[in-house]
């Protein structure tokens, strides 16, 4: 989708529903600590690295699913048409008995920015659905359903921390419990328009052409396990070491593809800058960027309201959102109302 709304507060989607057969569900987007960056050659959806993600409660994806006459999605109040929502809903009905439906979904962040409004949107959308026609997926399940929407989404299906291995079908798996490391997590948000060219075609363009891609997969264990360990010990400073360089691997690769794929800004690299230098003054901070110009900056508890008012000053950042490592979807009864859905469509 084009469409790309500024932060808002976030509103239930008005649903006139009919009957018991639909559920709305919340999910929240992730913060990969250790990258992926590119898939399995002809697999669509399986990872080419492992990944080490935190759920962020800060940022919200709301999905209403219910049964319909036929398939449906709106956005922004809009009828709307998009390949990969109905690939996947044909997905899932070639898996599951499932009648059409109507999809309304809302962001309270900007979508397609790099933000991870796929993962949340995806595993919104999955774990609406199962609440809806009482599938009773396990977590493990609706994982692997979500991966088939957008990778990431496998990892929002949980909260905390959360690890993603390639193998043949994988699902996430939970590391670590959100209240057992409580880190806090300042988005720098520098621009609300969608990137140019999304993650999926990007990292298949890298894969083709970027003379780092076998370098950065031939790395990706080292980090993940490096990252495991820092998690398991609360390292923050190790953690902060291996994410950091994992993340500027990463966008080597981008910037080494041909044509480059250049998401950063100015105003990314000047909160980068702001970022070390907060540092180098003893906050507990490190960053992280996905495919996208937006900055997230992991910090250690009680650090997040300094890092968010040095960071809200930067030439070029529009504002910060807070959050900390949040919870899985959770599930909760639609609500009846006069008008049709209004939606955002979960695309990143």
């Amino acid at each position: 989708m084009t469409r790309s709304p500024t932060s808002a507060p976030l509103k239930a989607p008005d649903a006139q529903l009919a009957g018991p057969r639909g559920a709305t569900a919340v999910a929240h987007p992730n913060v990969a600590l250790i990258k992926y960056w590119g898939k399995r050659p002809g697999a669509r959806d399986i990872p080419a690295t492992p990944s080490l993600s935190i759920t962020l409660d800060g940022l919200a994806t709301r999905t209403t699913v219910y049964a319909a006459p036929a398939d449906t999605v709106r956005v922004d109040g809009e009828p709307a048409r998009d390949a990969k929502m109905d690939a996947f809903i044909a997905m899932l009905r070639e898996t599951r008995d499932l009648p059409p439906l109507a999809v309304s979904t809302a962001n309270d962040f900007p979508t397609g920015a790099g933000l991870a409004s796929s993962a949340s949107g995806f595993a919104a959308l999955v774990s609406a659905v199962d609440a809806a026609f009482g599938w009773n997926l396990a977590a493990e399940q609706r994982s692997r359903l979500a991966r088939r929407g957008s990778v990431s989404a496998a990892r929002s299906v949980y909260g905390g921390f959360v690890a993603l291995e390639p193998g043949p079908d994988p699902a996430a798996q939970p590391v670590l419990v959100a209240d057992a490391w409580p880190l806090e997590v300042v988005v720098a948000i520098v621009s609300d328009a969608p990137k140019a060219v999304a993650s999926t075609p990007g990292m298949e363009r890298s894969r083709r052409t970027s003379p780092f891609y076998d370098s950065w997969t031939r790395s990706a264990e080292d980090d993940y396990r490096a990252a495991r360990q820092a998690v398991a010990a609360r390292d923050f400073d190790g953690l902060a070491t291996v994410a950091e360089h994992n993340c500027l691997k990463m966008h080597a690769v981008m910037f080494a593809s041909q044509p480059p794929l250049w998401y950063w800004s100015a105003a990314t690299l000047a909160v980068l800058q702001a970022v070390r230098a907060l540092r180098r003054h003893g906050a507990a901070v490190f960053f992280t960027v996905d495919a996208g110009p937006q900055v997230k900056a992991v910090c250690a508890p009680g650090h997040g309201e300094r890092v968010a008012e040095h960071l809200a000053a930067v030439n070029g950042v529009l504002r910060v959102l807070r959050g900390r490592v949040g919870g899985a979807p959770r599930c909760e009864a639609p609500r009846e109302a006069r008008r049709s859905p209004a939606a955002v469509h979960p695309g990143g």
